[in-house]
């Protein structure tokens, strides 16, 4: 049995889900017709949906239907979900496209179709409510021609001569068959309806299931069958969760099967497929194995997302549309962010254009939407699965930045026992081009494998511009050079490079701001005309020419968002009530009030601890920081002249430069590398370099004294943990036979060197050594422990937090790693850098002023943490 995926889309209150009922109680799969306002409709599964009367979340029914399988997916109507129409788009072999025959076609109607021409998608129209009073057929069809496309046919006429020649004039072959006297068959129609050179219309009521046995006889007959590939191939259109938490990935087998237990393909790991579940309606049946055609849920993928192609499936073209609009969410008071983060990123996986953001300078959390209505929904929903109330600021708008001129980046990671070195060709492409990633760089200068995990790191995040922080778009990112270390390149080496090339490339090019548009779609009554018309003009937009129907009138046109995101209500206000404005994302163009906007933004790029603009480089066994406007100078790798397209012709094909041995320091040294910090860059500010004395202890009942910064506030003391466990012998040891206890054990020591000293200790591990390093902080008895998120190395968390701390010129901060990569950044904020054996030498010293203290009040130390738990591990072996 063929299988036939149907999309139904509409404007909201076209009767969509109404049409979907009427199609699954007429074809046999329902008793009983459900309606939308009884709140019974059988694709109305969510308890928001049936409050509302309107379709949230795209749903999935079967209906056998003769030769035919037919897998009807709703989809939402509303203008503020249209994101989760679009997505659905992907999958779809055809769809039917409702129209509200009173109303005639709407804004969103439009963009419904354009989306549909867009991804290709043939297209049925279903003309509903046609019961109602004052409907015309025939006007109808001169609207339907006017707004969407003169291909539209009148189904009901098929078998007509005035039909086929109708049909016949869109195509050469048709035409041919036409004039030759012949009816044009069912699979020259097929043809033409796939090809999107007819449109069939029919005409009904869904409500009182009028018409809809023409329609599905339609599809039955003339909707395309595509064809499948035999290698496995599938698109993933949606993830969601089912009432117990367990993740579903929605997907469509476009090629091959899909069995249970087979392993997938996802990105660049394989998972396995647990369920393989087919749903109609809120229920779902298991079934073993899935062929090309079927639409499934499956379970046990855990990286999947929606957009991606599995198998052979080609890759999808990118969403249109996004919102204009960035909301701040506010959450209760006392509710800490970091623990809320996780949640929201379960919905940001089901909605990716939520583009959820953790500002960490201003310690907010940012989500991009597109309406009133879906705000209204998501603090529901927030509510309802996690018992969060919360609340939206006020909305911002989302700029984008791009380049006015091809410029080329370099980013260069060099901490010890680290390397890698990227250029990248950053060149500006037509508005509305989104963003597009190549490789100019031959494989004799970098290995193919280097340059796909390059690629991957250029498309995996969003970079921002160097002017508002802003997305960049309409740019093309070439690789054209790139360098790797035979022994110590990671892969986490060219993540951190590629950033900071593009960061680079961007801090040096001229960049221009962008500023979101609407397209929209004006309709009032023709004496408000010339208001509207000088309204636009004002507000920087433009229209096309005026149509006329009637007494009313309609423009359309584009313009700027943040000129129109409150002209609806005025709209209604000079036209009382009779003016309809219909917005919708329009693309990005050049903002006329870049300087302005610039300055009332305030982003400091090369403050963005999070997308730094320099590079680390080695000496003497040590790294550096290198602002961005020396990188240059000190690269490995030729640049490229002005204009060129590829590498350098005599680019070196691998590193050849030695490598350094360690570099030790103490803060006695810091005093030094003061001076020679401040005649590089300038003065340093924030306090002092020198450290206070150390407090004298006398006796246990003194209690425990803190160590008083120079400005009378608390002491940090960030530590990277791997370093100090590698440079202490006994913990060195220790995790060569088990890490995680080298850990607990190093935890433990600082438990008890905090405890004694007052002060506050950070101690801080890199994700790659901890299974699924998706980064936390937990408190272990006193002290601070953070894991970072994936790939990111304790040195960049170190940076970022000393950066944040020093802020407050009270605080004191102290950095302990023998791995001085950081050591111009730590001195730049303000920080004092201690080695690893320093710190051991406090650690000792801490411990016996403690046992002296313990000793003149009878009391015994417990033995070392460090010791016991090495020697219980020399006892194991």
């Amino acid at each position: 049995m063929d299988k036939l995926t149907v999309g139904i889309l509409a404007h909201v209150d076209a009767g969509k889900t109404t049409l979907s009922e009427a199609l699954l109680y007429r074809g046999g799969a329902l008793r009983k017709l459900g309606r939308v306002d009884h709140a019974d409709a059988f694709l109305d599964t969510d308890a928001l949906e049936r409050e509302r009367g309107i379709t949230i979340f795209s749903k999935q029914a079967v209906l056998p239907l003769g030769n035919v399988e037919l897998i009807l997916l709703d989809t939402p109507g509303h203008a503020d979900f249209s994101a989760e129409a679009e997505r659905t788009l992907g999958v779809l072999d055809c769809a039917i496209l409702v129209v509200s025959a009173p109303d005639g076609p709407q804004g969103h109607t439009l963009t419904l179709w354009k989306l549909l021409e867009r991804h290709g998608v043939p297209t049925f129209l279903f003309l509903n409510k046609m019961d109602q009073p004052g409907t015309d057929r025939a006007a109808l069809l001169d609207k339907l021609h006017a707004a969407l496309s003169p291909a539209i046919l009148d189904w009901s006429a098929h078998g007509t001569a005035p039909f086929w020649e109708e049909a016949a004039l869109g195509d050469e072959a048709a035409l041919e068959e036409y004039m030759e006297g012949e009816d044009l068959s069912e699979a020259t129609l097929r043809r033409l309806i796939g090809q999107r050179k007819c449109f069939p219309c029919l005409f009904g009521s869904a409500l009182k299931a009028e018409g809809i046995d023409e329609l599905l006889s339609a599809l039955s007959r003339f909707a395309p069958r595509p064809l499948w590939g035999k290698d496995f191939a599938a698109r993933v259109y949606k993830i969601s969760r089912d009432p117990q938490g367990v993740r579903l990935t929605h997907m469509k087998i476009t090629g091959g099967a899909l069995r249970v237990r087979a392993s997938l393909p996802v990105g660049e790991a394989a998972e396995k497929a647990d369920q393989i579940r087919i749903y109609s309606g809120a229920k779902y049946t298991p079934v073993e194995e899935a062929q090309a055609g079927t639409v499934c849920a499956v379970t046990g993928l855990a990286s999947t997302y929606p957009g991606q192609a599995l198998g052979a499936e080609g890759a999808w073209a990118p969403p249109t549309l996004e919102a204009a609009l960035a909301y701040q969410l506010i959450l209760p008071q006392g509710v800490d962010p970091h623990l809320v983060l996780p949640k929201l990123r379960l919905l940001a996986e089901e909605d990716p254009q939520l583009h959820l953001e953790w500002n960490e300078e201003l310690g907010e959390i940012h989500l991009r939407l597109m309406g009133q209505v879906q705000a209204e929904v998501l603090k529901r929903i927030i509510m309802d699965r996690f018992g969060l109330k919360v609340a939206f600021g006020p909305g911002n708008i989302v700029y984008a930045e791009t380049i006015a001129a091809p410029v080329e980046g370099v980013g260069h990671f060099e901490p010890l026992r680290h390397y890698a070195e990227v250029h990248i060709l950053l060149e500006p492409l037509p508005a509305g081009s989104g963003l597009q990633f190549d490789t100019a760089c031959s494989e004799d200068v970098l290995d193919r494998n280097w340059q796909r995990l390059i690629l991957t790191h250029l498309m995996e995040k969003p970079h921002r511009g160097a002017l508002t922080g802003s997305p960049i778009t309409d740019m093309k990112l070439t690789l054209v050079a790139g360098k790797a270390h035979e022994k110590h390149t990671e892969g986490g080496d060219f993540r951190q490079a590629t950033y900071r090339a593009v960061r680079q490339g961007l801090r040096k090019a001229e960049s221009v701001l962008l500023e979101p548009w609407y397209a929209f779609r004006l309709e009032l009554p023709q004496a408000n005309l010339g208001r509207a018309l000088a309204d636009i003009q004002r507000m920087g937009g433009e229209t096309e020419a005026p149509q006329s129907v009637g007494e009313e009138v309609t423009l359309s046109g584009g313009g700027p968002v943040s000129q129109l995101r409150d002209y609806a209500a005025e709209v209604a206000a000079y036209t009382k009530g009779r003016g309809r404005l219909t917005c919708l994302p329009g693309g990005y163009r050049p903002c006329p009030e870049q300087e302005t906007v610039v300055e009332e933004l305030a982003y400091d790029p090369d403050g963005d601890t999070e997308n730094p603009t320099g590079s680390i480089f080695c000496t003497h066994g040590a790294g550096y920081y290198v602002p961005w406007d020396e990188v240059e100078k000190q690269m490995h790798l030729p640049g490229l002249e002005l204009g060129e397209k590829g590498p350098a012709a005599d680019m070196p094909p691998s590193f050849s430069g030695p490598r350094r041995a360690s570099v030790s320091g103490s803060l006695e040294e810091d005093k030094e590398l003061k001076a020679i910090f401040e005649k590089t860059y300038g003065a340093i500010k924030p306090r002092d370099f020198q450290p206070p004395p150390k407090p004298r202890r006398t006796s246990l009942s003194d209690g425990p004294r803190a160590v008083p910064s120079a400005a009378g506030g608390p002491e940090y003391l960030l530590v990277d943990g791997y370093n100090m466990i590698f440079a202490w012998e006994e913990l060195k040891a220790l995790a060569q036979q088990d890490l995680s206890t080298a850990r607990k054990s190093l935890m433990d020591v600082l438990s008890n060197y905090q405890g004694f000293r007052q002060n506050r200790v950070i101690l801080v591990f890199d994700a790659y050594k901890v299974p699924q390093g998706t980064g936390s902080v937990s408190k272990y008895h006193n002290i601070h422990v953070v894991y970072t998120k994936e790939a990111e190395t304790a040195d960049s968390y170190i940076e970022k937090a000393s950066y944040q701390l020093s802020r407050d010129k009270s605080n004191r901060v102290r950095v302990a790693t023998s791995d001085a990569a950081e050591q111009f950044i730590i001195l730049g904020h303000g920080a004092l850098r201690m080695s690893a054996q320093e710190l051991r030498s406090e650690v000792e010293q801490a411990q016996g002023e403690i046992k002296e203290i313990l000793k003149r009040n009878n009391m015994t130390l417990p033995r070392s943490p460090v010791k016991e738990a090495f020697e219980r591990a020399k006892g194991e072996r």
